[in-house]
Order: C-alpha cells, then sequence, then structure tokens
C-alpha cells in the first residue's frame, strides 16, 4: 500500500503533465483516468485519518472526564 505522500506526488505529478498539454486524446484520456483514481486514494487516506483522529478525541474527553 503506498503513503499518502506518495500517491498525492504521483497525482501532482500527472496535473503538471495535464496542464502542459504535450499528450494526445489518447494518452490525456488515460493520464486522467488515473488521476480521478489517484484523487479516490488521497480522499480515502485523509478520511481514514480524520476518522483516526476523531477517535483519539473522543478518547481524550472520555480521559477527561475520569
Amino acid at each position: 500500500m503506498d503513503s499518502f505522500e506518495k500517491t498525492l506526488q504521483e497525482l501532482e505529478q500527472i496535473v503538471l503533465e495535464l496542464e502542459k498539454g504535450d499528450l494526445n486524446l489518447d494518452k490525456g484520456l488515460k493520464k486522467f483516468e488515473q488521476g480521478v483514481e489517484l484523487y479516490k486514494q488521497c480522499k480515502n487516506y485523509l478520511a481514514q485519518a480524520e476518522k483516526k483522529i476523531g477517535i483519539l478525541r473522543e478518547n481524550l474527553k472520555i480521559e477527561d472526564v475520569e
């Protein structure tokens, strides 16, 4: 499993390639599709991190009450 940072770096590279405009339509479309998948992976990483942070915050609240 790749790290968030590596996945984000790959996504940023694809964005740079697409922004250049040097790719033909087929290659551009393929890169765009790869970018969408990488975006979904990044979004998933962030959602998991957010969930973990929420759990940790709840644990802190419980400990503070005790």
